[in-house]
């Protein structure tokens, strides 16, 4: 790639301001993982990243695996509707969340208004 240009498509993931935007009714979220952990947890923004521990070692992407479970918990949804977009084996990472049914208290405080959510 030559500098100065983007890359697009799906691969490249979607620019956001902050941590966490919407995309139509997909959450975007860019994570800053943590395996090993002693819990499973949601942490604080850090910079343009959210914080997300589990307790997964990072081995041939099972710590990634892990997390997409422990989300799909967190936002009342089956882990197949949570796609990684880059970072499966990184700590470094995009993924968008089909319309989540609920949200954690820290990323609803950062969102914009949000689409409607199913009561």
């Amino acid at each position: 790639m030559k500098s100065g240009r983007k890359r697009r498509g799906r691969a490249a993931g979607l620019a956001i301001d902050g941590f966490c935007a919407w995309d139509g009714d997909v959450l975007v979220l860019n994570i800053l993982g943590e395996p090993n952990a002693k819990r499973d947890a949601i942490g604080r923004p850090r910079g343009d990243q959210l914080q997300v521990s589990v307790t997964a070692a990072p081995v041939a992407g099972r710590a990634t695996d892990h997390m997409v479970r422990f989300l799909a918990g967190q936002f009342g949804i089956a882990p197949a509707r949570i796609e990684v977009v880059f970072g499966r084996f990184n700590v470094n990472k995009q993924m968008r969340i089909h319309s989540p049914q609920t949200l954690p208290a820290v990323i609803a405080r950062s969102l914009p208004p949000t689409p409607t959510l199913p009561a």
